[in-house]
Parts: structure tokens; C-alpha cells; sequence
């Protein structure tokens, strides 16, 4: 059961990874009907199948998955990944795509919003990790409720390709140290570190804390999608595993249109182990979805590794309940090995 929500997820599936999946919407097996009656298809309709099929493997061998950081209904910055047209100019097609009204349109999620003004053009340079972009004067025509949304969106979208660590700024050739319409700060080198849809309410003093972000789930049933959020812990704390764990327990705000799988009793028995990139978990039989069954909820278990890989040097995630390994997701899936992190976030609703 999702918490801050009164909803039950129904068939919930894993949409964002194919690492521990493998089963459909539905099961395997389907009502028979007596006698049915046989279906007769023509050479011209088997003609048509093959192109039909030929056509999408085509167009499957010309895609690539890209994540475009998009703004939900909610004013959330979101990854969404779509395919997006092959090209040797990755970064450049993904601001492109980011546009009002630009190749992104027909393509867009249902509720969801492009992030760059209208007819605005970027170019990208990107030398020795960062990314400098230069976006045509019609970057200043953008609403300034969307000015942080931007500043996220640009530098989530940029960093997801490798050899991208952060991003630099400008306007009709001229560095921007400031943005143009509320005049927030830019920082030379912006990063992830930065931060996204930045959760605040709870810090009273600023400087004495640093970023930790983690994935709640947004949308709606039916349309689901996992969110970053990035929160301010005690600049004291110092593992970030165990800090991250904590406010995935602690849930999203009360306020939020985010909800949680992670109960309020969940806690773990020990501190984390980290060896070789992997994090070993060992919590309490609150972490199961269904005590009958003893089985986690592979919702729940998303939104973990997708947390704890945002570490720096975290690619894979154990979980023990109680210290035994021997567990299945609520999809009855052997939870076998140290689960990664999917190559790409909300490839589809679940």
C-alpha cells in the first residue's frame, strides 16, 4: 500500500528496467474458448504483417532510448524516456527535443510539458566533462515559475550521457551567471549535486546540511512514473547510504502528489556494506509488501536502487530480510542477485 495515498497499486510492473522482470501485465495463461473458429489469412494480409514487422524493426534499429527531462502536471521534473531519432549528436538532439512546440510534441507522455521557450536553439560543445551551451535569445522567454525546472531539466538531461559530468551556460555567445528572467545563480559548473525538485520545508538552516536524492513514486494509477526528489540532511551525516534510506522511510511530504511503498516501521538491522560498488541491506520483516507471502514490492525495490546508484561508486543493491537472501519480488521473481540500476528511468507507465 502506497503511503500519503489512498490507493492500491494494481499491477504494478517494473517498466523502467528489464533486470529482475520478465513477467507480463498478465499471466501466462488465457480462457479458452470451445471450438473457436479458425481464422483464414491471406497472402496479401501476410504480406502486410511482414512489412507492418519489418517496418518496426526498422524503426527499433534506428531509435535510441533517451531520458528528456520533462515537467509533470504537478510542476515536477521528471525523466521520461523515449526514442529518439540515432544520431552522433546526442546532447544536442536532447535539447532540441526539451523545446515547446519542437520535434518532442507528438511524442510528449500524457500530462506532461516541454521545458525550453519556444523556438529556442541550442548548440552543444562538451570538452573534458562539461557540457557548454550556448541557446539562442529566445531562452528568455520562458515563465518564471519554469526557471529552476529549466536549470534541472538542462543539466539532469546533459548528465545522463557519458563523458558529461556537468554544464555550463550561455546566451547569444555570452556566459550566463545568472538566469535571465528571476536572476537565480548559476554556478560555473552546474551537476547533479545541484540538486532536483528540491524538498526544503523541514531545513531551517541551510548551510549546515548537504543533498540527498531519492525517488518517490508520481502520477497516477494506471500512469505511474518514479521522481527524484532531492532533500537536505545533516552536513554531520556521514553515510549517505543510510541517510538515503532514512528519508526513502520517512516518505515524501504530506503536501506532495508523491506517494511511497516504504512503511514508517521499516528500519534496518545494521548499517550498510559496501564492497566492489555493491550495497548489502539488511532490514526488518517491515519491508515485506505482504507477510504471508514474505515478498517485497519490486516498486519499492525500484525506487531503492534507484536512490542509492544516484551515490557515487553504488552500481548494485543486495537486500536481506532479517539476514536471509533468499527472497522474490511480488511478481514471484527469485531475488537472486545484487539488482543494478536500469539503464534507463520510466521507459513506460506501470
Amino acid at each position: 500500500m502506497f503511503k500519503n495515498k489512498a490507493k492500491i497499486l494494481g499491477l504494478a510492473v517494473l517498466t523502467s528496467t528489464v533486470v529482475l522482470s520478465g513477467c507480463g501485465l498478465f499471466g501466462s495463461e488465457t480462457q479458452k474458448k470451445i471450438d473457436p473458429p479458425k481464422t483464414v489469412t491471406t497472402t496479401s494480409e501476410k504480406n502486410t504483417n511482414k512489412e507492418t514487422a519489418a517496418v518496426k524493426k526498422e524503426k527499433a534499429e534506428n531509435a535510441m532510448k533517451t531520458e528528456l527531462y520533462l515537467i509533470d502536471k504537478n510542476g515536477y521534473v521528471v525523466p521520461q524516456t523515449l526514442n529518439l531519432p540515432k544520431t552522433k549528436s546526442v546532447a544536442k538532439q536532447a535539447l532540441d527535443y526539451l523545446v515547446v512546440n519542437g520535434p518532442v510534441t507528438d511524442m510528449l507522455p500524457n500530462d506532461f510539458r516541454a521545458v525550453l521557450p519556444e523556438d529556442t536553439k541550442p548548440s552543444v560543445n562538451i570538452k573534458d566533462g562539461v557540457a557548454v551551451v550556448d541557446f539562442s535569445k529566445e531562452f528568455k522567454n520562458y515563465q518564471p515559475e519554469d526557471e529552476l525546472k529549466i536549470l534541472q531539466s538542462v543539466t539532469w538531461t546533459l548528465t545522463q550521457f557519458a563523458g558529461v559530468n556537468s554544464v555550463k551556460l550561455k546566451m547569444n555567445g555570452h556566459e550566463l551567471t545568472e538566469m535571465p528572467v528571476k536572476g537565480t545563480p548559476i554556478s560555473e559548473k552546474l551537476s547533479r549535486a545541484t540538486g532536483i525538485n528540491l524538498d526544503t520545508k523541514d531545513v531551517v538552516d541551510i548551510t549546515n546540511t548537504k543533498p540527498i536524492t531519492v525517488y518517490f513514486i508520481g502520477g497516477e494509477e494506471g500512469s505511474y512514473y518514479y521522481v527524484p526528489v532531492t532533500r537536505r540532511v545533516k552536513a554531520s551525516e556521514k553515510d549517505p547510504i543510510t541517510a538515503a534510506v532514512n528519508e526513502l522511510i520517512k516518505g515524501p511530504s504530506e503536501k506532495s502528489n508523491l506517494v511511497s511503498q516504504f512503511m514508517s516501521d521499516v528500519k534496518l538491522n545494521e548499517a550498510p556494506k559496501y564492497q566492489d560498488g555493491t550495497v548489502t541491506l539488511n532490514f526488518n520483516k517491515n519491508i515485506y509488501g505482504s507477510f504471508e507471502e514474505k515478498v517485497i514490492s519490486q516498486n519499492l525495490l525500484d525506487t531503492l536502487v534507484l536512490s542509492l546508484t544516484e551515490q557515487k561508486g553504488v552500481e548494485k543493491v543486495a537486500v536481506l530480510v532479517d539476514g536471509k537472501a533468499e527472497l522474490k519480488n511480488d511478481k514471484g521473481k527469485k531475488l537472486s542477485a545484487p539488482v543494478t540500476r536500469p539503464e534507463k528511468v520510466n521507459t513506460g507507465s506501470f
